[in-house]
């Protein structure tokens, strides 16, 4: 269940939405993630660290966004890969410093304009993940088009850089 508080700034009215998990904890470094709505997700140990998470999240948010825009400006794509690297701090509480993000898109007549757009959009008003991330790290992107898949493709993708 959400809850809602209604803030008055001196620029603007909002909504701050509560957004509730539960980690428990299985052994060792390894938690089991949980949300209210039933997503799940394995952290640490074997599977994927918590940091490394943040550069997962960063990935899927800004990744919604692109899908979103692209589908809204009509372009022609069958695949979209979202690359993420991080530097992070040398001294604790080793937050990351520096984040590289690559968009790779594959599809047909797609216009450069509309995925600088889309990704410009998505890491500058839109990503809440990035939004934050910004607070310690440089985030720099880029992106490539690139032919759509074939029958022989591996995964079904054409080749990527």
């Amino acid at each position: 269940m959400a809850s809602y508080v209604i803030l008055r700034g001196i620029k603007k009215i909002g909504v701050l939405m509560t957004t509730n998990i539960k980690a428990t904890w299985r052994e060792g470094n390894a938690f089991f993630g949980e949300n209210e709505s039933g997503g799940k997700a394995e952290l640490g140990g074997e599977h994927i660290r918590p940091m490394q998470m943040i550069l997962v999240a960063l990935a899927g948010c800004s990744g919604v966004d692109v899908v979103n825009i692209l589908q809204k400006k009509r372009a022609n794509f069958s695949d979209l890969e979202i690359r993420v690297s991080g530097k992070r701090a040398d001294t604790h509480p080793k937050v990351y410093t520096e984040i590289h993000v690559k968009y790779l898109i594959w599809g047909e007549g797609i216009k450069e304009k509309d995925v600088e757009q889309a990704i410009e959009l998505s890491e500058n008003k839109y990503c809440s993940v990035s939004a934050m991330l910004k607070s310690t790290a440089e985030i720099h992107s880029d992106y490539q088009i690139l032919a759509p898949p074939t029958p022989s493709s591996p995964k079904g993708r054409g080749s990527a850089e």
